[in-house]
């Protein structure tokens, strides 16, 4: 396995609702949200908006020497890079980093 780098800072963030994102990027990147299943959940990271149904859960038991150990999801944007998050446990905020090989 490549050797893999995560960069973050650790600041935990909020999300935010569905009314704070900017119309044109719910038209653009969201036209698959409603209102009643995704009110919340949204941020952005480095000029891109996310919303946290995007990023895919690790289904099996991370090794201890994974370097997404802590990190609870992930959403890829090439073979070699992508967005890991961590959620709070009660959902209201998260921390976010890049991770590329």
């Amino acid at each position: 396995m490549a050797d893999i780098t995560i960069k973050t800072n650790h600041h935990w963030r909020d999300f935010v609702y569905r009314s704070d994102v900017p119309a044109d990027v719910l038209a653009d990147r969201f036209d698959w949200t409603n209102e009643e299943d995704h009110f919340d959940g949204f941020f952005c990271y480095r000029g891109w908006w996310y919303h946290n149904s995007e990023f895919s859960v690790w289904t099996s038991k991370l090794e201890d020497d994974s370097p997404f150990k802590g990190w609870d999801a992930y959403a890829g944007d090439s073979y070699f890079s992508g967005v890991v998050i961590k959620v709070s446990r009660d959902g209201e905020r998260y921390q976010i980093g890049t991770y590329f090989s």
